[in-house]
């Protein structure tokens, strides 16, 4: 195994230690950021998302710059994001901080968009994400890393940034899900 799967598979790892810190009822207190406070688990586990985030801008890098580009890494880099993305939006539901009704609609696309490519596999295509599923990544980042700091950076100014951001991840979300099917039909017309 390269190095840059190695890291996505450290990605895949920093899950399970974000759902602990945002979910175990821990007692750290509070912490008075700015104009606000915010929980210390909440800071801890936005930092621990925003870490396992940056490793996929990292292992897309190194893959590249020193051509270690495989298809495992090609099929476990997207599913590490799904998972991470997947996760970090659940929480956000069981804490009241984004509605059920859009992380319900963000993953489903994202579900149905690793069933297509489990198909195109069967057919022996494996598609690496295009510029519009990187820009659908990184608007979910965005909104989560926003939801999970309680919008601090643009709470003095009351601008609801954070729910602004989740609006845009699901509007790149389904942008990117109908485009990866329209350009991928033809596996529907080929199956037997």
């Amino acid at each position: 195994m390269n190095l840059p799967n190695k890291i996505t598979i450290s990605r895949i790892f920093l899950i399970p230690l974000f759902m602990i810190v945002m979910l175990v009822p821990f007692k750290w207190g509070e912490i008075n950021l700015l104009w606000t406070t915010l929980p210390v688990t909440h800071l801890v586990g936005a930092l621990i998302f925003i870490l396992a985030s940056t490793t996929d801008w990292i292992d897309g890098h190194i893959a590249r710059k020193y051509n270690l580009v495989t298809n495992m890494g090609k099929f476990l880099d997207p599913l590490a994001d799904k998972l991470l993305v997947s996760a970090a939006f659940i929480v956000l539901v069981d804490l009241n901080y984004a509605a059920s009704w859009i992380v319900i609609v963000i993953i489903s696309r994202e579900f149905a968009v690793t069933g297509l490519r489990l198909l195109l596999a069967g057919e022996g295509e494996v598609v690496a994400a295009n510029m519009l599923g990187k820009i659908k990544t990184w608007t979910q980042i965005i909104a989560i890393s926003a939801l999970l700091l309680h919008n601090i950076i643009f709470k003095a100014i009351s601008f609801p940034f954070d729910q602004l951001a989740l609006w845009v991840a699901m509007f790149f979300t389904i942008w990117s899900g109908w485009d990866y099917f329209a350009k991928n039909m033809h596996v529907f017309k080929n199956s037997k």
